[in-house]
């Protein structure tokens, strides 16, 4: 019998939002409507801070209702990083020649997303009512075009308030936010002026 090579290649990518190799799989959490982030983070044991980087969150004052979050115990131990490791190794056996690749495994977290884009969000918007200059000046600050965006304060939807038109589909967001600045401002015109003026409306 003649000497083989069995060659052992690895190579194992783990592109998992704040896993490093040996830490067991994440505990999650699905959104639901009114939680913040930091009302999650305080159920949790755990900081804003660690859940956002654990999750790839860049604005904490945002949530999608069903988003899944993940409320690790270890958030303090773990960092965001993509972890690459190649193994290669070379053994010698007195077997008939034989090559062996062990097979590549990859995971990933993904945060999931508004089911609507920005674009067919705006073009509901527009078709409810609403205008380009209260989108842009608004809509976009406020909730970046996100109908189930969740503030840390528990401010909802498009136009970000706790009232109960925050919540629903986009005409009845729109519509809310149309009320809401005629009753409150006397018109759109001068709703966006506040909001320009105040950063907030």
């Amino acid at each position: 019998m003649k000497n083989a090579k069995l060659i052992l290649s690895s190579v194992v990518t783990l592109a998992t939002m704040g896993m490093t190799a040996g830490v067991a799989s994440a505990d999650t959490y699905s959104v639901k409507s009114g939680d913040t982030l930091s009302e999650i983070a305080e159920t949790n044991n755990t900081t804003i801070e660690k859940l956002a980087a654990l999750n790839g969150i860049t604005n904490v004052n945002f949530l999608s209702i069903g988003q899944e979050i993940e409320v690790s115990a270890d958030a303090s131990t773990a960092e965001s990083a993509a972890v690459t490791t190649t193994a290669t190794s070379e053994a010698t056996t007195t077997t008939s020649e034989a090559t062996t690749t062990v097979a590549t495994a990859t995971t990933t977290s993904t945060t999931s997303s508004a089911t609507t884009t920005s674009g067919s969000v705006y073009d509901q918007f527009i078709a409810a009512g609403g205008t380009d200059a209260m989108w842009t000046a608004i809509v976009m600050p406020e909730s970046g075009g996100n109908p189930d965006a969740v503030s840390a304060n528990g401010y909802r939807g498009l136009g970000q308030t706790k009232e109960a038109w925050g919540t629903g589909s986009v005409a009845t967001q729109t519509a809310g936010m149309i009320n809401y600045a005629v009753s409150r401002y006397g018109s759109i015109e001068n709703a966006i002026s506040f909001r320009q003026a105040n950063g907030w409306w």
